[in-house]
């Protein structure tokens, strides 16, 4: 009982983890000068992506390696059909153009680099699937250019990037508590996510991939889910694209190009079905904007269709799994 319990909490410590982070680190930058938009690029977000971060680093130091490749696929999955799909039931959101054809034309070019990577070893003698460290820099590299390239947005005045950068500056020793507690948060919140995940994948039979792809997947997402509702809510719908697309970007190279880095991992082929299903999902954003009544936008249907398709896509998973 104490497990499932540790469970529950240690999603919670993930999501209030990297708030506290990002809080913290905002206030001691500005504190020190550092202008909004370093902040906006690094800290706010790579905040909402820390909870993957840190669930990937600690599943892939302990072996469980199809709960740190199931929780980046399954995030961008629900991003995508649940995120949106509730953000557009809110309220119609409208697709810059620039988004259509930069960014989510970029995040399919990093979903296919990730999934040629873990292929590439089907071509070798060996056959041994695996994500290399070689491979975690390449990924790595790509993303340092799609951060250039929201620099060069933002200088433009076509990218709104800090909308949640605190602008509260506390003082320093309440900013570094902070950071402590986000740090504590994050590790604990992490560990006992993925110790959850593993034995509950045991006692009930199920595949670790299955609990990457569903329930840690869905966990992480929560400050993705947050951040697109209240910004659908309030209007603001160029933020709840670009914090689903962003996201995922962030996800595919950077979150799993740190993990491999630190270690490598093995890749189960089984997962080529879920690279198909988000390549299909990701298609199906712009597929909806070429079919809608009102251009560059996805209305309430569309997100009622999404939803389907993602409860769809769970039930596929229990079935297989």
């Amino acid at each position: 009982m104490l497990v499932y319990i540790l469970f529950i909490i240690g999603f919670i410590l993930l999501i209030k983890g990297a708030d506290w982070l990002v809080v913290g680190s905002s206030s001691i930058a500005k504190k020190y000068n550092v202008s909004d938009l370093v902040i906006g690029l690094t800290i706010v977000s790579m905040g909402t992506s820390m909870p993957e971060l840190v669930v990937n680093i600690l599943a892939s130091v302990s072996g469980s390696a199809d709960i740190a490749l199931g929780n980046v696929v399954g995030s961008n999955i629900t991003n995508i059909l649940l995120i949106l799909g509730v953000a557009a039931v809110i309220y119609p959101l409208t697709i810059k153009n620039s988004t259509i054809i930069s960014e989510i034309p970029f995040s399919i070019i990093a979903l296919l680099l990730v999934a040629f990577a873990a292929n590439a070893s089907l071509y070798n003698t060996n056959n041994t699937l695996l994500i290399s460290r070689g491979d975690g820099a390449v990924l790595l590299l790509f993303f340092a250019l799609f951060m250039a390239y929201i620099i060069k947005l933002t200088r433009e005045g076509r990218a709104e990037l800090l909308e949640d950068a605190p602008s509260e500056v506390l003082p320093l020793s309440k900013s570094i508590f902070f950071v402590i507690l986000g740090i504590i948060g994050l590790f604990l919140g992490g560990k006992w996510v993925v110790d959850g995940a593993v034995l509950i994948a045991h006692q009930f039979g199920m595949s670790q991939k299955l609990i990457g792809l569903t329930v840690i997947a869905v966990g992480t997402s929560l400050p993705e889910l947050v951040t697109s509702a209240m910004a659908a809510y309030r209007k603001n719908t160029d933020i709840a694209v670009a914090n689903v697309i962003g996201s995922n970007i962030f996800n595919l190279l950077w979150v799993l190009g740190i993990s491999v880095l630190i270690k490598p991992m093995p890749f189960d082929v089984a997962i080529n079905t879920d690279f198909v299903v988000l390549l299909l999902a990701t298609c199906l954003i712009i597929f909806s904007l070429m079919t809608g009544k009102t251009k560059n936008k996805i209305g309430k249907p569309t997100g009622i269709f999404f939803l389907l398709c993602y409860v769809a896509y769970t039930v596929f998973l229990v079935w297989r799994g």
